[in-house]
């Protein structure tokens, strides 16, 4: 017992730190970018605000992208982790499922035949793709005699991918007007959101991330496997519908705010799991906070690989994630 406190506290402790590098990294993605800012200035615009450019550009711009990137990011790598459990597939995460690219490829629809510029819009709109393209990824891979298996559900996420890649390519080859509203959404971005755009998807985000936190000890239960879980009483089909529509707001709220941003939900819950071991109730805040972190770290470098110009976080977050996801795929789809 007063090892498994002394173990408690510890992963207690690392939360509050994991917390406070959140908010460390936050404040340098306020400070630190092509415009000179200092941390006088930054202070400064909040409590003595005088109109100026720096101000401004603080107050409108940098803050917000702050708290977006550590908003979706956060949410990217719980809704992996959660995939992860559930389908004790390691390679499961929203981009290699394909939900990204299905909640992308729906907003650019409507942006090319619908005209639809709102961010309310763009929100329900993202939730109904990652909806559609997780349910028929999940109906292929339990195709079959032997019924879901992680190999199944990777090939599947990865055509249906490929698929809607291809689609929205081939549409925005079509229409330039929607090429040019969305491209750079595309690639996955935080830069120039504001404010509102988060708040639009908050709730959602919020709800999301209370329910990971709320079904983290069913996680632990399921990822024994099906027939352990009917055997301890758990009603399986139940809880894995209520771990898919978290997965949706959260996956789908990350893709409306900030685009497709690929492999933070397979890079961190490994990282997670490699510090606080396999228990979801630990796995599901450290990811919170990690996926934060990773986010916020690769927007700040993103702004510094050609400046004057940035290149987008997705990017940045793609040369962080392919080795780790080479790494993981060359290791064998083992069971978590």
């Amino acid at each position: 017992m007063n090892e498994l406190f002394k173990t408690t506290r510890i992963k207690t402790v690392g939360i509050i730190i994991g917390v406070l590098l959140v908010l460390i990294f936050m404040c340098g993605s306020v400070i630190y970018g092509y415009t000179n800012v200092t941390w006088k200035m930054a202070l400064e615009a909040f409590n003595h605000f005088d109109g100026s450019n720096e101000h401004i550009i603080i107050r409108e711009s940098r803050l917000p992208r702050a708290l977006i990137g550590a908003a979706v990011g956060a949410s990217l790598a719980v809704a992996g982790a959660l995939m992860q459990g559930i389908t004790r597939n390691p390679l499961a995460s929203p981009s290699i499922f394909g939900i990204n690219a299905g909640a992308g490829f729906f907003i650019v629809v409507a942006v090319s035949f619908f005209s639809v510029s709102s961010i309310q819009q763009f929100a329900w709109i993202s939730f109904f793709g990652a909806a559609l393209t997780a349910s028929i990824v999940y109906l292929l891979g339990s195709v079959g005699r032997d019924g879901l298996s992680p190999i199944k559900l990777t090939l599947a996420g990865a055509a249906m991918a490929a698929m809607f890649a291809s689609l929205t390519q081939g549409m925005l080859a079509l229409n330039e007007k929607a090429l040019d509203e969305v491209l750079f959404w595309l690639t996955g971005s935080v830069q120039g959101r504001d404010l509102d755009i988060l708040l639009g998807v908050l709730p959602y985000l919020t709800i999301g991330l209370i329910g990971a936190h709320i079904l983290s000890k069913q996680i632990n239960i399921l990822a024994m496997g099906d027939d352990v879980a009917v055997s301890l009483g758990q009603r399986t089909i139940l809880v894995k519908i209520m771990i898919g529509i978290v997965v949706i707001l959260l996956a789908g709220g990350a893709v409306s705010i900030a685009g497709p941003v690929g492999f933070v939900g397979i890079v961190i819950p490994h990282i997670a799991r490699s510090l606080v071991g396999m228990d979801y109730r630990w796995v599901v805040p450290y990811s919170a906070i990690l996926g934060a972190i990773l986010l916020l770290a690769a927007d700040i470098g993103a702004r510094y690989i050609i400046m004057p110009s940035e290149v987008p976080v997705g990017v940045m977050t793609a040369l962080i994630g392919t080795p780790f996801f080479v790494y993981i795929a060359r290791r064998g789809l083992n069971n978590l």
